[in-house]
């Protein structure tokens, strides 16, 4: 494989600067360090028409939520919505981390956006997440008048370990444990935490996620050696994934989760599922956030959005 040439000059300022790595820091460091390196970006994010952040109470504590609607000169009235789970291993990331994700995509699709800050790992192991990713689509649901949504069209999105809440919600509403859902984005999902595929034998210096990396996320997240299985935290051993929503998947090249990503696709095509599938091979993990350092990201991000769109209105963007 070759790296793309704007990933390779991040990963060697990354290597110049003496970038920690995430398994070598507490998870409290991780995510100061993650919060560190957003604020030195300082990127300025674009204005969106409307945000607004909520407070979700349920069983499980309190969950925050930031909602956004696209600028004013997309849509207006009741628009699909995408619920939206950050990545960061179930361990880092927040609202913040992707609010210009969220920005990005609200603007470019014209589907408003509830972000969701689902309890993280070790404090609130397996499967707390999942349980508020639950609760926060049923919000959602319950809330469609508030919000100005259209309930027919609801979509779960994510990346990294957010594209695996979103695909076990996929499956959720299939089974009826969640309202029916129209579509799902899933960017480099994470699908297989037995971290046994090809894939994890990625190496380049520099890389923000490595096998290494994973098994520290994964170590943090689950209780126990058997909750690998699971479907609900590998949502590619669901026993089938007929009738789930249709599905637009991300994968990147330089990335232990690339062949797991592939896979999902694999058997979301064999339940009948319609699937289309992008892979960047000389990307890394991470890069759909890196737009600041990572022209190919724009590009992505635009793409992500018009299939988001497509899936929601019926239309291209």
């Amino acid at each position: 494989m070759i790296m793309d040439s704007d990933a390779a000059k991040l990963l060697a300022m990354r290597v110049e600067v003496g970038a920690p790595t995430y398994e070598s820091l507490t998870p409290e460091e991780a995510r100061d360090a993650m919060t560190a390196a957003r604020i030195a970006a300082n990127v300025t994010p674009p204005e969106v028409g409307e945000i607004q952040n909520f407070a979700m109470n349920h069983e499980g504590g309190t969950t925050k939520l930031r909602y956004y609607r696209p600028d004013g000169g997309r849509q207006s009235g009741k628009l699909p919505l995408l619920v939206f789970f950050h990545g960061g291993g179930w361990v880092i990331g927040d609202l913040d981390t992707h609010d210009m994700l969220c920005r990005q995509i609200t603007n470019s699709s014209g589907v408003a956006i509830l972000s969701v800050d689902y309890r993280l790992a070790p404090e609130h192991k397996f499967p707390a997440a999942v349980d508020d990713a639950a609760e926060a689509v049923r919000w959602a649901f319950a809330n469609t008048d508030m919000l100005d949504i259209d309930a027919d069209r609801v979509a779960v999105g994510g990346d990294s370990a957010g594209g695996n809440l979103a695909a076990v919600m996929a499956i959720f509403a299939r089974d009826g444990t969640v309202p029916e859902l129209r579509f799902q984005l899933l960017v480099y999902p994470c699908t297989d935490l037995t971290m046994s595929r090809r894939s994890y034998d990625v190496a380049a210096e520099g890389l923000p996620v490595t096998a290494d990396t994973m098994f520290w996320f994964r170590d943090h997240y689950l209780e126990n050696f058997e909750q690998q299985v699971d479907w609900r935290a590998s949502p590619v051993f669901a026993p089938t994934l007929k009738d789930v929503a249709p599905a637009y998947v991300v994968t990147v090249g330089f990335d232990p989760l690339a062949d797991e990503g592939e896979s999902y696709v694999r058997r979301l095509r064999q339940a009948g599922v319609s699937v289309e599938y992008k892979h960047y091979p000389g990307q890394i993990h991470g890069f759909v956030t890196l737009g600041n350092m990572l022209p190919t990201a724009e590009a992505a991000v635009t793409e992500i959005s018009q299939r988001l769109r497509a899936g929601l209105f019926g239309e291209q963007a």
